[in-house]
């Protein structure tokens, strides 16, 4: 298992704003991690002390920027930064997340990946029920610029 810590030192996503607690299993085409950001009471994403479920997108691709650090990491290297440029396919079950006991499963699959960018698919699933699904695209950020994210 790769803890919270492990996922802080590969993505510019920190502090409140890292949305992933663990990654449970990965291999070159997918990832599999754990979150209990949507329990915290000062996460971000929360308007009003509620959780849209529009955001579920936003841990579906950070899966994304943890895949593509595992990867690097494995070929001795460090993951060039990117940025999210598109959303398609987008299903969700609630406007408002209701009250969710224990961890959201987030999985990501690597759909296409190359210079120019990535795509995947993305789950999010809360005690097997599926929250949101889609397909996201990400392309590197320019030289220089600073995507540290508090």
């Amino acid at each position: 298992m790769i803890d919270r810590d492990a996922i802080l030192a590969m993505i510019p996503h920190q502090g409140s704003m890292c949305l992933l607690d663990r990654v449970l299993d990965w291999n070159d085409e997918r990832i599999h991690c754990q979150s209990e950001a949507h329990l915290r009471a000062n996460l971000p994403l929360r308007s009003g002390g509620r959780l849209r479920g529009v955001h579920l997108c936003e841990f579906g691709a950070q899966s994304m920027a943890v895949h593509g650090g595992l990867l690097a990491r494995a070929s001795g290297g460090r993951a060039q930064p990117g940025l999210l440029v598109a959303l398609r396919g987008v299903r969700i079950s609630h406007g408002v997340l209701p009250a969710l006991p224990g961890p959201l499963d987030v999985f990501g699959d690597k759909l296409a990946a190359g210079e120019t960018g990535w795509q995947y698919a993305f789950r999010v699933k809360h005690a097997g029920e599926l929250l949101a699904e889609g397909r996201a695209a990400v392309m590197p950020a320019p030289c220089g610029m600073n995507l540290s994210l508090r």
